[in-house]
């Protein structure tokens, strides 16, 4: 979700791999003979698929996670459980951010697990509270720390649900359409000069943010704004025009992505090959089909599902390592997670008739990477890690039922 400046400010960090290794080696049987032929779909290795019961019971798991470690304000998270090497998080604003985001991942995972559940009603209830009380304030943190994305970007699908639930009561409801324009209206102020978004802004920290725009920053944003658009509340279109080119400038000839817009003079640097961009290439190609890229077609969708579960290596020697970018490709453990919830949002958006035989992947990889409390996650992060990682894993796993 967040990256440090290792990587965005001097890049010291640098676990490059010369070549991709499947690539490198050629092509064999479980990996695609072109990694640019998208006219067909893969063909998907056998597996035991996970049964609804193990599902259902790991879901389960993972709500009473949820339920036991919300704050007493209804809040997620928490500024505490530091370690030697913490991302960059200037205080208070840094910590707003990484809360309300993490709020709002923990209210989408919960809205849609409640099936009548009074606890989690009970506990969304109360984070409903504290959303509505806190999100108006949120703001960026530093001229240079705008952890404030997530947190707009976040709260919009919160509200989403919210709103869904509240249905029956206009005055709610308006009150909540209300904020999710002002997330629009404050996504639309801390908008790059460039187009899109990025978290940090380490060229001149100027009032309109100079950051780099972000590939899977840009992903989140839009995909957050389609949701609020299908549920009839429209972003403005130019903020929406201008993301969706920035995402294109960073795409590649594979539908991999650039980790972001400073680097398009390295192409191929590691975090830039298909390996690196594992975890960001699932919310780029979703958030450009949500609105209306032609070119992410069924196939394109059906690839990157089965390439994420035959090359999920390169993600997973990641996950929990405790220092940014310090694995193979560059990546970092935080991408886990976040890159599995979008690939259910893109396997989503295939027809039904075709999801059946993907959804497996994604459910075996989730339920053999549960704790034993119940919870995921994938970097160590202050205490915001086990929550947003099992709301993201939760997201992820219901859209394989």
């Amino acid at each position: 979700m967040v990256c440090d400046r290792v990587l965005l400010g001097i890049l010291l960090v640098v676990a490059v791999s010369p070549v991709d290794a499947e690539e490198r080696a050629g092509p064999r049987q479980g990996i695609l003979a072109d990694p640019l032929d998208f006219s067909r779909p893969p063909t998907l290795p056998k597996l035991d698929a996970p049964t609804e019961e193990q599902i259902q019971t790991s879901i389960d798991r993972g709500v009473a996670f949820l339920l036991t470690v919300q704050n007493r304000n209804g809040s997620w998270g928490s500024a505490t459980q530091t370690k030697g090497l913490n991302v960059y998080a200037p205080v208070p604003g840094a910590h707003h951010a990484f809360r309300a985001g993490t709020t709002s991942l923990c209210i989408a995972a919960l809205a849609e697990n409640e099936s009548g559940n009074r606890e989690v009603s009970v506990a969304l209830d109360r984070a409903e509270t504290w959303l509505l009380k806190h999100l108006g304030s949120l703001r960026r943190a530093t001229g240079d720390a705008m952890y404030n994305i997530w947190g707009h970007a976040y709260s919009i699908q919160a509200l989403v649900r919210l709103r869904a639930r509240r249905v029956a009561d206009a005055a709610v409801v308006k009150q909540m359409d209300d904020l999710i324009q002002k997330q629009f209206e404050m996504l639309t102020r801390y908008e790059s000069v460039d187009g899109g978004w990025g978290y940090y802004d380490f060229r001149y920290q100027a009032r309109k943010p100079t950051s780099s725009s972000i590939s899977f920053v840009n992903g989140t944003v839009l995909i957050a704004f389609a949701e609020a658009r299908d549920v009839g509340i429209k972003p403005p279109q130019k903020i929406v025009d201008r993301a969706v080119a920035a995402i294109n400038r960073q795409r590649k000839r594979d539908f991999s992505y650039l980790y972001g817009e400073y680097l398009n003079r390295q192409p191929m640097r590691g975090i830039n090959r298909p390996g690196g961009s594992l975890g960001r290439t699932q919310c780029c190609n979703a958030a450009l089909r949500a609105w209306g890229d032609d070119t992410i077609t069924d196939n394109v969708v059906k690839n990157w599902l089965y390439r994420l579960y035959v090359r999920n290596g390169w993600l997973d020697i990641g996950r929990k390592r405790p220092i940014p970018h310090e694995s193979w490709m560059q990546v970092a453990g935080y991408f886990y997670y976040f890159g599995h919830y979008y690939a259910a949002v893109s396997l989503a958006q295939l027809p039904a008739s075709d999801q059946g035989p993907y959804k497996p992947l994604l459910a075996k990889l989730m339920l053999d990477r549960q704790e034993k409390n119940g919870s995921w996650w994938d970097y160590p992060l202050y205490n915001y890690h086990q929550q947003y990682g099992t709301a993201f894993a939760l997201l992820t796993i219901k859209r394989c039922q």
